[in-house]
């Protein structure tokens, strides 16, 4: 049992990040934001170290967005081939930590020698037993849902209208399988959600941290997950009072 577990604080299944300011953590510095996506790639490895090894179950991270498609070409160039190199060079650690791999979002729209390895990825580690690892690219809520509905179209799952539910839209999505977030934490100081995980987020409690995401580390993780467990999740339910 991990340390955390043995002083009795409960460890969320699934938590989801917004690794956000990487950008402007680096400008401070008087670094290029490039600069701050690279510190930043380094964090997410250690956080899902981190995580695993506090007994989550889940960890999914807001890579990507569809949206950020429109910042400058030399920055998302950058961005892309961190995403390529993490591909590429995970594999053994993953396969060591037993790490298992889903990439969510519109992946069609990525280069082709990115999908190749993003599927390679998916595939090796798809038989491990740890941690799940959820890595948000090209990834927009409404773009999800709407991706979810053509699937459950283009499966006959809407030819019955009252038939349709929450289970039959959850199963058509990207994260389908994958138990709803219990913890978002966002960095950085902003405290909205920003087009992530629209429907898996409904009840998730929220965690806001002045940190840039260069700067978050086990400490930071732990004063989420202790601000979690002095939350009360009623779920729309009422309280014992």
């Amino acid at each position: 049992m991990n340390e955390e577990n043995r002083q009795g604080m409960k460890i969320p299944v699934h938590i989801a990040i917004i690794m956000d300011g990487n950008g402007r953590w680096a400008k401070r510095r008087g670094m290029p934001r490039t600069f701050g996506h690279t510190q930043g790639a380094k964090v997410v490895e250690q956080i899902l170290e981190d995580a695993d090894h506090m007994g989550v179950k889940y960890l999914t991270v807001y890579a990507f967005s569809t949206e950020n498609w429109s910042r400058p070409q030399t920055e998302v160039k950058a961005l892309m081939n961190l995403l390529r190199r993490y591909m590429k060079t995970s594999l053994a650690k993953c396969a060591k930590n037993n790490v298992r791999i889903r990439v969510i979002g519109d992946k069609s729209m990525l280069d082709e020698d990115l999908q190749a390895s993003i599927a390679n990825l998916e595939q090796e580690t798809a038989s491990n037993t740890g941690i799940g690892f959820q890595i948000a690219i090209n990834y927009g809520g409404r773009d999800e849902i709407v991706r979810a509905v053509r699937r459950a179209a283009g499966q006959g799952l809407l030819d019955e209208i009252d038939k349709i539910d929450e289970s039959v839209l959850d199963s058509c999505l990207d994260t389908a399988g994958i138990p709803d977030p219990d913890l978002l934490i966002r960095t950085c100081g902003e405290q909205r959600i920003s087009n992530f995980l629209l429907w898996q987020l409904a009840y998730s409690e929220m965690y806001f941290t002045p940190k840039a995401w260069p700067e978050f580390n086990r400490e930071e993780l732990l004063k989420a997950i202790d601000a979690y467990n002095h939350r009360e999740r009623r779920y729309g339910g009422l309280t014992n009072e």
